[in-house]
């Protein structure tokens, strides 16, 4: 009976590579036994088609292991100095509200210096129910129901497309913004949000409706904790 040729996992009388695989993997004396083996073994070079001993072929690879910690090591110390550039931006811009003496300067200074330290092309902002001292400046200004009833109903900030919402127009270059951010303002935990904060690019690709918007909650809880200095008491 004759046998023919198969695949590279078939051996001879039906030892295939897998089964010499196992042998040695649970046969560690094997090559203290017939130690002249491993000078003799000869395998191909992945940077190249030349022939290399088995310990060179293990030591590149060694090194390219080596070479793909120290990338992932460099990424990791980039993405901390990315969180500590942004941690120290939101910390400045946290005291800057504080340090707002007049309560009728606070929606002024958040945007501006929210624009300024994160680079943000454009943003407003509007608040319903403030104090009566307030009613007459810009950010008091009658917002529809419409727009009262979309803030509260937003759990996380909307980001997006510019699909024409109306607080878009609160804009100064409306035509401009291709995508935004909606950050609602609430007071406390009530679900009823008092106002809405409005971020926006002609980017595109800047606000996306599958980013993270961790960090922008972050940025509503303090423009709403420091803007409730705006509403009236009790």
């Amino acid at each position: 009976m004759s046998t023919t040729a198969g695949t590279s996992s078939m051996g001879i009388q039906g030892i295939t590579e897998t089964d010499i695989a196992n042998y040695l993997a649970n046969s560690p004396g094997f090559f203290e036994r017939h130690a002249e083996l491993l000078a003799s073994v000869q395998l191909t070079s992945p940077h190249g088609h030349r022939a290399v001993s088995l310990q060179e072929r293990q030591m590149e690879m060694l090194r390219d292991k080596i070479k793909g910690l120290e990338q992932k090591l460099i990424e990791m110390i980039r993405h901390g100095q990315d969180n500590t550039a942004v941690a120290d931006k939101l910390h400045h811009w946290t005291q800057a509200l504080m340090l707002t003496p007049h309560a009728a300067d606070l929606p002024d200074v958040l945007v501006r210096e929210l624009l300024d330290r994160f680079l943000i092309p454009q943003g407003a902002i509007r608040v319903w129910g403030a104090d009566d001292p307030f009613a007459s400046l810009e950010f008091a200004q009658p917002v529809s129901d419409d727009v009262k009833i979309f803030a509260s109903s937003l759990t996380v900030p909307y980001c997006g497309v510019n699909a024409g919402f109306q607080p878009v127009g609160w804009l100064d270059d409306a035509g401009a913004a291709r995508s935004i951010a909606m950050i609602p303002l609430r007071d406390g935990t009530s679900p009823i949000a008092f106002g809405l904060l409005v971020l926006a690019s002609p980017d595109a690709t800047r606000y996306t409706a599958d980013m993270g918007t961790d960090f922008l909650n972050r940025i509503g809880e303090i423009a709403s904790a420091a803007l409730s200095r705006l509403l009236p008491a009790g």
